[in-house]
């Protein structure tokens, strides 16, 4: 490890330990993670985290009118109960669209089971997203420019079947994955099957920011490719849970401190 390098890790050591703290998510410093750590099932988690892009007050604004008791409930109920309800790119049919599939996809399959399943093959995250991705494709009739944002397209395969890179970083896939895998005072700790050495980094536009500038990322695009780069690197400050500076770096970068 380089000198630079050395003087990142104390840095986002000592970043990582003041910002462990349930203080450190609140309506004055808003994230998804305030809505999320209120819901008792995998799915509802999970809605909080795919519609986890904006701004985080607009987004906790609009995770906070959501029933997410609705998945347990009729698809009339949720039609009637979400007719108005709208987020950025989601109309409130593309809304209604995703409840009604993950309310089917409760009812049938474990979450982190299904995901395991594809995950353990190679220990690989990106096969267990990619399979979720294609369970809820496979559940729903329904698309749209919305819906298909908000669920993400299933990752392309070589003629190996190995996953090639994409022009997308899995941020909000990514960011649930650390909200269920890790556990601490920020993250939930659901999901007991996966390691946390596994995990990537949920790179969006202000963690992507801070490692470039702290040399941590070379490539300067913003993608799948970027993400596991970063996170790499992060796994040369401590092997076994790299993703922990996911939050720190955020909040380096949404504060403005570098």
């Amino acid at each position: 490890m380089t000198k630079k390098d050395k003087e990142i890790k104390e840095l986002l050591d000592i970043e990582v330990n003041s910002r462990n703290t349930t203080f450190e998510i609140n309506y004055d410093k808003p994230d998804p993670l305030l809505v999320a750590r209120r819901q008792n099932n995998d799915y509802a988690i999970l809605l909080c985290a795919l519609f986890a892009y904006g701004n985080a007050k607009l987004v906790v604004k609009f995770l906070d009118s959501l029933d997410f008791s609705l998945l347990e409930q009729s698809e009339e109920r949720i039609e009637k109960e979400l007719k108005n309800h709208y987020y950025r790119f989601q109309s409130s049919k593309d809304v209604i669209e995703v409840f009604k599939t993950f309310r089917r996809l409760k009812q049938e399959y474990n979450l982190e089971n299904s995901f395991y399943e594809a995950y353990k093959k190679e220990n690989n995250v990106l096969d267990g997203i990619d399979f979720l991705i294609q369970k809820i494709r496979l559940t729903s009739s329904y698309s749209s420019k919305g819906f298909d944002f908000l669920v993400g397209n299933s990752l392309k395969r070589d003629k190996n079947g190995i996953i090639k890179d994409s022009n997308a970083p899995y941020k909000r896939w990514n960011m649930y994955l650390r909200w269920m895998v890790r556990n601490d005072n920020i993250d939930l700790g659901l999901w007991k099957s996966i390691e946390k050495k596994d995990l990537i980094l949920p790179l969006d536009t202000h963690t992507f920011r801070i490692s470039q500038k702290f040399g941590l990322l070379k490539n300067k695009n913003y993608n799948l490719k970027s993400a596991i780069e970063v996170s790499k690197k992060l796994k040369e400050f401590d092997s076994s849970d790299p993703v922990k500076y996911d939050f720190a770096i955020y909040r380096l970068g949404q504060e403005k401190l570098f």
